[in-house]
């Protein structure tokens, strides 16, 4: 009998010739642009480009000679493992920046810095929501949907290198944009402030996600497309399209650090809030509901709820939430027809959001023991909960006579948190749970217990701040249109500021507790990590597990 000869992997190079080649030009580009430019704020980020070029290009070579792109493993996890890290990270440093900023609100006094200027609440602030929003939560997405995609086609990343340079690449976009907030380089458009160079990368970075995306669907072994990746390239298609659209500007030169925006006035406003509404419908909606749509399956060991239902909440949501923006735009010069479509298709809104709702947390029937025993799928379900009840408050603020009273008001304020922290923040932290034992080959967390303290103070600290600008934001509101007997307002505007203070100090020691519940994440995590692990564990592919999340439910 013949001995079987195994070969060994093929070296998995596609395109890091390519790649090595390309950012050597970035190398000799990130030079001229250094070298040619009169904008000193427009050097420092030519310098960043510079040093990320260089690091990358010779990180790409080594790996070439070094034999880094054999794969050890049937998925392509060690990019995932690198998101999963990076999102921590940007956690702690989004919510530190939000505590900042609450405290400066709360006691500005104290905490206005007149001879920095990048320590003051206007640069704050955008690093705050950058770093939640698009360093947390997009790292959270881009590593959730390398996952889910691979495990549910049963298909290595496509690519090759392709996918590091979609992470790395988006890490170097955080890092623009942030330095950029606190240098004072932006386009003050809420959720896009990055000037157009800043934007030009990131369109080279999410091409590349869209390309290893497709292409791992491309060539997937599994003749269904799960629902959840239906999900994920919505998200993905349609933040390209509003991300091309809103940021289309004239540079004031070739190598400045300003621009123009491509409109202005009303036009200008409706397609930011096209594009606003539509960053929160397709980056903080569509791309959770892929990780409630695998995830909460998965926890639960149950099918999703009814297949057929996620199917109509897909189709519904992605026509219907396109519509909405209008509706931040009441009571200004945009035409009022364009109000009213704005208003009727967010009210429209309520059936989808809610028909998802319900579909995960139907989806934990025959599991409900679950909630007594599993923090995780607790802090899964307070998402979801959290998830319904943001998209019911979101179309009540729509409706104009209840817009008169909320809009510009910190209730605004408790409604964005509610679907941010609650819904967005609780589905990312689940599964991050989730994914660092399969990662890292642990059979199960460090603590369970820490994990419960995390929910509680999380949520403790969430509802302290949605309740102090509930609060904040009704009495803002009636005292701005509050007017003496003699027809004068009642209040001025530095009174309503006053009367604010012990709702933004409440709202300051919730974030404290938000941002505390984290850090003991990140602590549970790391333990986790460095936990040894039997060979058992070794061996233990969680993709090989039955896949619950795949299953269709019987209708």
């Amino acid at each position: 009998m013949s001995a079987v000869t195994t070969l060994p992997p093929a070296p998995d190079r596609s395109g890091a010739g390519l790649l090595a080649g390309l950012l050597g030009l970035g190398v000799l580009l990130s030079v001229f642009m250094a070298a040619g430019t009169e904008d000193p704020l427009f050097r420092i980020h030519a310098y960043l480009f510079l040093a990320a070029f260089t690091v990358g290009a010779g990180a790409t070579v080594a790996g070439i000679t070094g034999g880094s792109f054999i794969p050890r493993e049937r998925y392509h996890d060690g990019v995932i493992r690198a998101g999963v890290i990076a999102s921590m990270v940007w956690a702690l440093v989004g919510l530190a920046a939000g505590c900042a900023i609450a405290a400066q609100l709360a006691y500005p006094n104290q905490f206005y810095f007149p001879d920095h200027g990048w320590l003051n609440f206007g640069r704050l602030r955008p690093l705050h929501t950058s770093g939640v929003i698009f360093a947390f939560g997009g790292n959270v997405l881009i590593a959730t949907s390398f996952w889910v995609v691979q495990r549910t086609c049963k298909a290595r990343l496509f690519g090759g290198v392709l996918p590091w340079f979609v992470f790395w690449g988006y890490q170097l976009f955080i890092v623009l944009a942030a330095t950029g907030y606190l240098l004072g380089i932006t386009q003050s458009k809420e959720y896009a402030e990055p000037e157009w160079y800043v934007d030009l990368w990131l369109t080279i970075v999410w091409v590349a996600y869209l390309v290893t995306f497709l292409g791992t669907i491309w060539k997937r072994q599994e003749k269904h497309i799960y629902v959840a990746n239906w999900f994920y390239l919505a998200f993905i298609v349609t933040i390209a399209i509003l991300h091309l659209i809103n940021n289309a500007a004239l540079p004031v030169g070739a190598l400045a650090s300003r621009s123009y925006s491509a409109f202005s006035g009303v036009q200008d406003a409706l397609v930011q809030w096209w594009y606003g509404h539509n960053a929160v419908g397709f980056f903080l909606t569509a791309g959770f509901l892929a990780i409630m749509y695998y995830f909460v399956p998965k926890r639960a060991e149950r099918p999703v709820y009814s297949y057929r239902l996620s199917i109509v909440h897909f189709w519904a949501l992605i026509f219907i939430y396109i519509w909405a923006g209008p509706h931040h735009l009441h009571y200004t010069a945009l035409p009022q027809w364009a109000q009213t479509l704005g208003m009727t298709f967010s009210i429209m809104l309520w059936m989808p959001s809610w028909g998802g709702m319900i579909n995960g947390l139907m989806t934990l029937q025959g599991a409900w023991d679950k909630l007594r025993t599993d923090p995780v799928t607790r802090m899964l379900v307070v998402s979801v909960a959290f998830y319904g009840m943001s998209t019911f408050e979101g179309p009540l603020m729509s409706v104009r006579a209840v817009n008169s009273l909320s809009h510009y008001t910190d209730w605004t304020i408790g409604h964005v948190h509610s679907g941010a922290l609650g819904w967005v923040g609780f589905v990312s932290f689940g599964a991050l749970y989730m994914l660092v034992p399969w990662l890292w080959k642990k059979r199960e967390l460090y603590s369970l217990k820490l994990v419960d303290w995390h929910l509680w103070i999380a949520t403790t600290g969430l509802v302290l701040y949605i309740a102090a600008m509930w609060v904040s934001g009704v009495m803002e509101g009636l005292m701005w249109r509050a007017y003496t007997p003699e027809g004068f307002l009642q209040y001025s505007f530095v009174e309503t500021v006053s009367a604010k203070h012990v709702s933004n100090v409440i709202r300051l020691m919730g974030g404290v507790l938000y941002l505390a519940g984290a850090g003991i994440m990140a602590f549970n995590l790391w333990k986790t990590v460095r936990m040894p692990a039997s060979a058992a564990d070794e061996r233990a592919d969680p993709s090989a597990a039955p896949a619950a999340p795949v299953a269709l439910a019987a209708e």
